[in-house]
């Protein structure tokens, strides 16, 4: 199912709705008007969702169940770690998989701006040394996104906080002039926002506050 320009309330399906960030974003749909399916693997789903699915992120019926009749799906999956290191890139293997099968077009996923920036230069390396794992995994999730054939956008976001909403956002194509943080609350009115703005399909943004 295409999104319905014509409606602003859509069916959004959010993955990684249990993480800090994830849960934001089911509670912004939700205040927006929209109904809000939350995919958990069963650790406390959140209370605001309008449907909540249990399952196996990389069960590919299990997430043909969550996106029927869906119109946007919005991922907040972080990046792997040792036990787990191709989490985000397998599960997004198996949504992708899933939303071409059932024709679902709009996909939003988060990302990490530090794999892609330039400056502070020292603090960048540090990172990218520390972080390698969840890098290397979101930068391969990145890549099956961009290479699929649905109306995508990948959402880098700086380092994130659990302040208020400032709604001070820096979002650019291209590399951020003064990297700040910004907080998980304006992360997600972003995402859900940008779930319905077909002004950035196709395109990856990189965002700061």
């Amino acid at each position: 199912m295409s999104a319905n320009n014509g409606n602003p309330n859509h069916r959004i399906v959010i993955f990684g709705a249990t993480g800090r960030t994830g849960r934001l974003a089911v509670a912004q749909a939700v205040r927006e008007g929209h109904e809000v399916v939350a995919f958990t693997r069963g650790t406390r789903p959140p209370d605001s969702a309008s449907a909540v699915v249990t399952g196996d992120p990389r069960d590919h019926r299990a997430v043909c169940e969550a996106l029927e009749g869906a119109d946007a799906v919005i991922s907040t999956l972080p990046g792997g770690n040792r036990r787990d290191p191709h989490l985000a890139a397998e599960v997004t293997g198996t949504i992708v998989n899933a939303m071409t099968e059932l024709g679902v077009r709009r996909l939003v996923v988060t990302s990490a701006y530090p794999i892609v920036a330039d400056r502070p230069k020292l603090p960048i390396a540090l990172l990218r040394l520390l972080l390698a794992t969840p890098y290397a995994d979101v930068a391969a999730m990145e890549r099956i996104v961009s290479s699929s054939d649905l109306d995508w956008t990948i959402v880098r976001l700086n380092r994130l906080t659990d302040g208020p909403a400032t709604g001070d956002l820096q979002v650019s194509c291209g590399l951020l002039a003064r990297p700040r943080s910004l907080s998980r609350a304006d992360a997600a009115a972003l995402l859900v926002r940008t779930a319905r703005d077909p002004a950035l399909i196709r395109t990856a943004v990189n965002v700061g506050g």
